[in-house]
């Protein structure tokens, strides 16, 4: 956690930005493409190398390859696997809950997000699934909210952990949060300082400024947060086998307001509903 102790973002300009948002819009038009694609039969595999052919048919290349060791567009994460799951011959089953992390680098500037679905539909979903998919993406949005210039960076794990404990509040359960695993910084490189707890950490903390573009990225789970990396030395799953759900977005925040960079429509939407003010980045 000694990352923590950065006392500043790093900001961008608004050439560096449009940069970004090129990259961003990729990664979020690939998950659309992802989302529309899964169903019942496919295996983990098919998808990673549909979404490797639209991130290079479409000018980027899939930054996870750039992880040493990490040779896979995707991560791909069932169940009670929570992030790092390896594409392979796993083939999803109708109600499988399904973690899809995507990034690609276009130019210089890289973009990074996640979404949980659940394979085959809603309709094939566990009830509590269904909680534990959504309650996780609203608190990614609680998050994003949060963020603004001049604030804390800390002030965006506290308004995760407050959502998702309303969330389990409401619905009579407490959701475990990973805090083995936190969001990070973005730019030049996929993994960047500092990173980004998803939970209320004590201290003052680093300080948004103008440009900062940052990861948020909620990983929920259904029982205890306790994980276990398995014997691939990827992929990272529950210990006592509950589901997992993981979100994530990268973000720019200016003094105008914040754009989604990996939202296909920038966020505007949501940040509306959520009266938090949408500040537009053209991409390059």
């Amino acid at each position: 956690m000694g990352l923590f102790n950065r006392d500043r973002c790093e900001g961008k300009t608004p050439e560096q930005l449009a940069g970004m948002r090129t990259a961003g819009l990729l990664v979020g038009r690939t998950l659309d493409l992802l989302i529309a694609s899964v169903r019942p039969g496919m295996t983990t595999l098919d998808l990673d190398r549909l979404a490797e052919t639209h991130i290079r048919d479409h000018g980027g290349v899939p930054n996870f390859q750039l992880v040493p060791g990490y040779r896979h567009t995707l991560c791909t994460s069932v169940n009670d696997e929570i992030v790092h799951g390896i594409p392979g011959a796993r083939v999803l089953e109708a109600g499988d809950v399904l973690s899809i992390d995507c990034g690609a680098q276009v130019g210089l500037w890289n973009g990074d997000a996640a979404v949980s679905v659940v394979v085959g539909g809603r309709d094939a979903a566990r009830p509590e699934d269904l909680d534990l998919i959504d309650d996780t993406e609203a608190s990614l949005w609680a998050g994003i909210a949060a963020l603004r210039v001049g604030a804390s960076l800390y002030d965006v794990g506290a308004a995760v952990e407050d959502s998702l404990t309303a969330s389990g509040q409401a619905r009579g359960r407490e959701y475990g949060i990973v805090e083995d695993y936190v969001g990070h910084g973005i730019g030049t490189s996929m993994h960047m300082d500092p990173q980004v707890p998803n939970y209320r950490v004590s201290g003052k903390g680093p300080k948004v400024v103008e440009g900062t573009t940052i990861c948020i990225e909620p990983m929920v789970v259904l029982g205890d947060q306790d994980n276990v990396v398995l014997d691939d030395e990827w992929t990272v799953a529950t210990r006592d086998g509950s589901r997992a759900a993981h979100w994530e977005h990268s973000v720019a925040a200016t003094s105008a307001g914040l754009t989604v960079l990996t939202a296909v429509d920038g966020g505007e939407r949501a940040l509306r509903e959520l009266d938090v003010a949408f500040a537009p980045i053209d991409p390059a």
